[in-house]
């Protein structure tokens, strides 16, 4: 009888297991954490700089954020370059910046993309220009039509994927202190209407494809009246909004565009600031 009983009991406490195997729901695999980042762009993403390149924000962003990054931009790129010509990246393959974005983002590992774009479709060339009005207007369109074809690709890749544009500082503000630039406060005067237009354009293509836009303009106070004066240890008594980008650019004292390890942190942090 014990010989029967502790068979009996192992056939039951087998049954049971088998039963409860057969009733367990599947385990489903866990989708992976995106950890990739993606910045397009021109010279500001890169990080360059009158001595060569350094830290850009996009290297900040991924470091701080934990993501690895995947840089494609180009200095000197257009927005029409981001469609067709090779991108900066050692892996392209003769692949644009949307190619390689695209291919990036069908993974499913994206975390976010960071496109900045404009400053040399528009905003170097018209500020010059002998009408910058009529210039901005025509130059504008197309620059629109490449921002809004990327990312229709980019949403179709990844729907939801966190989607970051940016502007620039108005570095026409540096012609108020530099005298290698003429008609500095002229220029400067110019630059706040023609900068306002372009990203009041801009944000609102990155609205319709349910991308965030970080004004860099305005963050650097670039709106701000010309009028509200501040001392520089430099310059003396110039307009708040100028003494900004003195600091977060080298224009005033190189005059070179690009942003100073100050200004690459300002953008990383309003990157950061927009949220997950």
């Amino acid at each position: 009888m014990q010989r029967f009983s502790l068979v009996l009991t192992s056939a039951l406490t087998l049954l049971a297991a088998s039963c409860s195997a057969a009733t367990s729901p599947p385990t489903s695999a866990v989708p992976a954490e995106p950890r990739l980042y993606v910045s397009l762009g021109d010279s500001y993403a890169t990080g360059l700089g009158p001595n060569g390149t350094g830290e850009s924000f996009a290297q900040i962003v991924a470091r701080q954020s934990g993501l690895d990054l995947i840089s494609v931009a180009c200095n000197g790129a257009t927005s029409a370059d981001l469609l067709a010509a090779q991108a900066c990246e050692p892996e392209a393959g003769g692949r644009t910046q949307v190619d390689v974005t695209v291919d990036t983002l069908r993974t499913g590992q994206v975390g976010l993309v960071t496109m900045v774009i404009g400053s040399n479709d528009l905003l170097e060339p018209c500020a010059v220009a002998q009408d910058p009005a009529e210039c901005a207007t025509s130059a504008i369109t197309d620059t629109k039509t490449n921002i809004a074809t990327a990312l229709t690709r980019f949403r179709e890749a990844a729907p939801d994927v966190r989607i970051v544009g940016l502007g620039y500082p108005d570095v026409f503000f540096g012609a108020w202190v530099n005298p290698s630039l003429p008609n500095g406060e002229d220029l400067a005067r110019t630059s706040v209407a023609l900068y306002e237009d372009f990203n009041g354009e801009i944000a609102a293509e990155y609205a319709k494809f349910d991308a965030k836009f970080i004004d860099v303009t305005s963050t650097t106070g670039g709106y701000g009246a010309l009028t509200e004066l501040t001392e520089d240890p430099r310059y003396g008594q110039i307009p708040v909004s100028v003494a900004e980008v003195c600091t977060l650019t080298y224009i005033c004292d190189e005059t070179d565009v690009h942003p100073t390890p100050a200004g690459h942190q300002a953008i990383a942090d309003a990157i950061t600031a927009t949220g997950p």
